[in-house]
C-alpha cells in the first residue's frame, strides 16, 4: 500500500477561514482535526479539535479543574463565544509543529512511523512539482489503522 492509494479527500480550511466555521466543520463531521492550507493549498499546519475545544475551555478551568463542576449550563452554553471573530490562524498554537507530509510513493509503514512519531491524526500526501506541491489527500491515523488491520488479517 502506497500513500497515493491510502489518501482520500478530507476537511480543509485556510488560515483565515472562520474559526466558529472550522469547530462546526470538525463536530458535524467527528474529525479529529482539520488539514490548514495556504492560498495556494498548501499544507501548512493541522489543527486538532483538542485544540478547538481548549479555545472554549476558560484558562481559569484549565488550571483549576474542579471548577467545571460548579459552572452551570446556562455558561457552558456562552464558551462557543470564544471562538467568535477568530479565524483559524488564531487558534494555531506558537508551538503548533508543520504537519507531516508524505510523498505519494511512501508505504503504510513508512506513514505509521510518521504518525507514531509525531503523534499526528493526519497525515498530508502532497505530489512536489516545480510550483512547489500538490495535496493528493489524506491519510487519518483510523484509516491506515483499519487499512493496517484488513492486511494483517488476510
Amino acid at each position: 500500500m502506497r500513500a497515493r492509494d491510502l489518501a482520500v479527500e478530507y476537511e480543509t480550511v485556510g488560515l483565515d477561514s472562520d474559526a466558529l466555521e472550522a469547530a462546526r466543520s470538525m463536530a458535524q463531521q467527528r474529525l479529529p482535526a482539520v488539514l490548514v492550507v495556504d492560498a495556494e493549498g498548501a499544507p501548512r499546519a493541522i489543527l486538532p479539535a483538542t485544540q478547538m475545544i481548549k479555545i472554549l475551555v476558560p484558562g481559569y478551568v484549565i488550571d483549576a479543574p474542579a471548577l467545571a463542576a460548579v459552572v452551570d449550563e446556562r455558561h457552558a452554553d456562552r464558551l462557543c463565544a470564544a471562538l467568535r471573530g477568530r479565524t483559524v490562524r488564531d487558534c494555531l498554537s506558537q508551538t503548533t509543529p508543520p504537519p507531516v507530509v508524505a510523498a505519494p510513493d511512501d508505504t503504510a509503514l513508512e506513514i505509521a512511523a510518521q504518525m507514531a512519531r509525531t503523534r499526528s491524526p493526519l497525515v498530508a500526501v502532497v505530489e512536489k512539482d516545480k510550483a512547489g506541491g500538490r495535496l493528493l489527500g489524506v491519510i487519518t491515523a483510523s484509516h491506515l489503522l483499519e487499512r493496517l488491520l484488513a492486511a494483517g488479517s488476510a
